[in-house]
């Protein structure tokens, strides 16, 4: 079983920055790929980023392709997801996630779901 807890969220202003990390429980995270999604009040809730096991490669939702970056630090449990020239339309709660099957841009394909954590980015 593996326990995943968001934290960084917050309210910034259109143009700045924030970094989320989801912290995890589990012995043996480095086996597990780690995605990070965001839902929008009344919407659905849609892929982010996601990250394989030795955060060698890393994959992007086109929204925030060249302002978010994914990265882990599986001596830490941790996996970042650093959030720059950040836009109104990325108020969400956003959420972190976790499979030890391959990666997915699909919540589906994910069996552990952290909490989340509200970002808010004011106009």
């Amino acid at each position: 079983q593996v326990v995943l807890v968001e934290s960084g969220g917050g309210l910034v202003q259109a143009g700045g920055s924030l970094r989320l990390s989801c912290a995890t429980s589990g012995r043996t995270f480095s086996n597990y790929c780690v995605g990070w999604f965001r839902q929008a009040p009344g919407k659905d809730r849609e892929f982010v980023a996601a990250i394989r096991r030795t955060g060698g490669s890393t994959y992007y939702a086109d929204s925030v392709k060249g302002r978010f970056t994914i990265s882990r630090n599986n001596a830490k449990k941790t996996v970042y997801l650093q959030m720059n020239s950040l836009k109104p339309d990325d108020t969400a709660v956003y959420f972190c996630a976790a499979t030890d099957l391959i990666w997915s841009t699909s919540t589906q394909g994910y069996r552990y779901w952290g909490q989340g954590t509200q970002v808010t980015v004011s106009s």
